[in-house]
């Protein structure tokens, strides 16, 4: 077995590691996602080791001397981080020349060969699904016998192998909370709407819905929803309680959770007979009765993306939801007590003027408890990407999707909006939003009933308004 280390670069400050790893910019408050897509061939290749740098604060130095004694570096990598991601292989290359580096992640799934090109000290990429890509290459397999990498041979040409079959049998995956226990600090990774410590699992991969804008499931996941039978997610809370009974919130990871319901519902019942508490993602659709099941099994939140209040850019992004569906179905978790933190993008095909304001009072009208604003990123690999391509919207002087300090810009714009009324619409959504007065005495009444929250939310707010100091500064 090839003594293995699977890489998160640093990078820089602020970054965020989320949606499963190596997200695109740094958020308005600062928060780190769980390196689960690394975790997973890291819990199957014996002996290996897992470097998460941003989270855990960490330079380049001990992981210059660490690699002396590797023989594989895996590093996963994204569209934004890319470039910076080379110049570390490069570094780990400089300190130890017999090292085989490999990337993994969005980016070289869709662009292999570019990637290569562009990648010099880098010796392989690997496609889509990659845990056991990496697994065999980490035993010693012949390259050439290796399904689903692109890799360069000793004569420096570009040769792409088969693609590699998906994971049918989900329950064939060994458990990350094994690689948690081992390689990470889990007081390392937090964000604002869950409360900490936390952790964070994937119980299936793949999602049945077509947005045009969402990375994984275009290029890594798919659009089948594979799954972990509810006893396999059972089975991994249980040891994840043993190993960290400080953990006071899990979260299921998965595109869509609730995607499939009555599984959904199985894995609800048996979170209640462990008492745990528990959120998840989910679509804006999910029935009342699931809903009750869900929450008397310990349901907390749910992540929501609600993208838009306008029910043309909805279909224009073939979202595959009605507004008035979405109105119902979070009335209805504000009724069960369930806490929402919706997710809204702004920037996607159709904006106007008009449906940015129609999407801030809609907003406003459902009042989840907690949001977020993004910008309309199209990843290459991605529907969006050559819509945009096609369309003109994308031009290479705006092409970037974060600029150097990592904050997020709008690469998109149209005849009728602007790169920059796009930009500035974002600040404009997060302070009609959050400085009303229903919402400012919500906030303050949580806060005064626990002063653990006090001391939460006063940090967040400075980091809110450190962000928008930057986004002006850009």
């Amino acid at each position: 077995m090839m003594r293995t280390l699977f890489l998160q670069p640093p990078s820089f400050d602020g970054f965020d590691g989320g949606a499963g790893s190596r997200y695109q910019a740094k958020r308005e408050i600062k928060s780190f996602w769980y390196p689960t897509w690394l975790a997973q061939p890291a819990a199957m290749v014996e002996g290996s080791r897992l470097i998460d740098a941003p989270p855990a604060r960490m330079g380049m130095e001990p992981i210059l001397e660490d690699v002396k004694n590797r023989d594989l570096v895996i590093i996963h990598t994204s569209t934004p981080s890319f470039a910076k991601d080379v110049q570390v292989a490069q570094m780990l290359k400089d300190a130890n020349p017999k090292l085989k580096i490999g990337m993994v992640g969005a980016k070289v799934a869709v662009q292999p060969e570019e990637s290569l090109l562009k990648g010099a000290p880098v010796d392989f990429v690997a496609r889509n699904e990659f845990d056991f890509t990496i697994k065999e290459i980490a035993e010693g397999r012949d390259w050439k016998d290796v399904d689903g990498i692109t890799w360069r041979n000793e004569a420096g040409e570009i040769i792409a192998n088969r693609d590699r079959a998906m994971i049918e049998d989900m329950d064939s995956l060994p458990f990350v909370t094994e690689v948690y226990k081992r390689d990470l600090k889990i007081e390392d990774y937090f964000i604002g709407y869950l409360m900490h410590p936390y952790i964070s699992i994937y119980t299936g991969r793949g999602c049945k819905s077509r947005c045009t804008f969402c990375l994984w499931p275009q290029t890594v996941g798919g659009h089948r929803y594979r799954t972990r039978s509810p006893q396999h997610v059972a089975a991994e809370i249980r040891l994840a309680q043993q190993y960290f009974p400080q953990v006071k919130e899990f979260f299921f990871d998965d595109d869509t959770f609730t995607d499939d319901l009555p599984r959904a519902e199985a894995i609800a019942r048996e979170l209640g007979k462990l008492g745990v508490t528990w959120s998840c993602n989910a679509k804006a659709n999910v029935p009342l009765e699931t809903l009750k099941v869900l929450r008397e099994n310990g349901l907390r939140l749910l992540l929501v993306g609600y993208e838009s209040g306008n029910q043309q850019i909805l279909h224009n992004i073939k979202k595959g939801m009605r507004v008035e569906v979405a109105r119902e179905f979070t009335k209805n978790c504000h009724d069960l007590g369930i806490k929402i933190h919706g997710t809204f993008i702004l920037g996607l095909p159709g904006e106007t003027k008009e449906t940015i304001q129609e999407t801030i009072k809609f907003a406003k009208e459902i009042n989840p408890h907690t949001l977020q604003v993004s910008l309309a990123a199209p990843y290459p690999g991605t529907a969006l990407h050559k819509q945009a391509t096609e369309n003109g919207w994308l031009d290479e002087s705006n092409a970037e999707l974060i600029d150097e300090n990592g904050v997020q810009m709008a690469p998109l714009h149209y005849p009728h909006l602007s790169h920059t009324e796009i930009f500035n619409s974002v600040e404009e959504f997060y302070k009609k939003f959050y400085f009303r007065a229903p919402k400012i005495a919500s906030i303050v009444s949580e806060m005064v009933r626990s002063p653990q929250m006090m001391k939460r939310r006063l940090r967040e707010g400075v980091e809110f308004f450190h962000f928008l100091r930057d986004r002006n500064a850009a």
